[in-house]
Parts: C-alpha cells; structure tokens; sequence
C-alpha cells in the first residue's frame, strides 16, 4: 500500500464524519474535514504521479473515494436544506449511471479500463468547490447566494454533461460490437 492509496482510504474513510457532522450541523468542523477531503483528491493524484507511484487499485480507489464522498455531501446537504434537490438527484443519478454503466461493460467485454474523462474531471471539480463553498459559507455565515447559485448551474452542467458523454461512449461502443457479431 503506497502514500497516494492511503491517502485515498483516508479520504474514504472521512466521508461518514463528514456526513455526522453534517447532520448534526457542526458545519464549521464539516468544513475543515471537507475541505482536507477536497485537497486530497487533488494529493493523491499529483503524488501519484510525481514519484510513479500509480497502481491499478489507486485507478479503482480514487473513483470509489470520489463517489463516496461526494454523493453523501450531496445527500447529507440535499437533506438539510442547504443545495436543491434537482442537483442531489442528478448527481446520485449520474453516479449510479456509471457504475451501472461499467459493471455492465465489465460484464458483456470481461474488460474495463479506468479511465475518466476531461469532462468527469471538470465536474468532479465543480462538485467538490459547490461542496466545500455550501458548508464553508454555512459554518461561517458568509453571504454567498450569488456564488452558490453560479456553482449550482455550473455543477449541475457539468453533471449532465458528464453523464451525457459517458452515456453516448457507451452506446457507441455497444454499436460497434452489434455490429463485429
């Protein structure tokens, strides 16, 4: 088990005290593990592949971790009151894609490559920044109505893109082994 691994377990590992916390609407110590959340996913990877430190568990974890945190966030501040529930559901409904996606893929070719998408990066991104800002401006009473609402329209485009591209790359992969059968 390498740095950026356990790096990515730790992130892994922080998601239900960020969901207790959360809940329990100590958003001040939400955002301070949040926030060290946020930065990893960031460490791991630039760790990762600074030192040539990247695995094949690493290209599965980081994914898993990213998902875990992030739906949860989502739901836990969906639940509270504090992002729409539109956005909630388009980001639990594009994750459960997918995963549904790739287990499908998985099951019907035997294979399947890690890889995300510039586009999945970008939206990863946005989700993480909308997350972190909601908790932020909620344990520091910073008026940020404005910015939330712009990070809500560009997480939720970037959500729906995302999901969209993956979708048509699925689709056109299934034509094309219709098609060599």
């Amino acid at each position: 088990m390498n740095i950026p691994n356990l790096i990515t377990l730790a992130r892994i590992c922080a998601v239900p005290v960020i969901i207790w916390m959360i809940l329990d609407r100590r958003m001040e110590a939400a955002f301070w593990v949040a926030f060290a959340a946020a930065i990893s996913d960031a460490v791991d990877g630039i760790v990762a592949k600074q030192f040539n430190m990247q695995t094949v568990l690493g290209a599965y974890l980081d994914p898993i971790a990213d998902k875990a945190l992030l739906v949860s966030a989502y739901v836990a501040l969906g639940h509270e009151g504090f992002l729409p529930t539109w956005l909630v559901i388009l980001v639990v409904f594009r994750d459960a894609l997918i995963i549904g996606g790739a287990l499908l893929f998985h099951t019907l070719t035997q294979s399947l490559e890690m890889s995300p998408l510039m586009i999945s990066k970008v939206n990863t991104f946005a989700q993480l920044v909308l997350a972190v800002t909601v908790v932020g401006s909620e344990a520091f009473g910073l008026e940020t109505s404005n910015i939330r609402d712009f990070l809500i329209y560009v997480t939720g485009t970037t959500t729906f893109a995302s999901g969209a591209t993956y979708v048509v790359g699925w689709t056109r992969r299934a034509g094309e082994m219709e098609n060599r059968s």
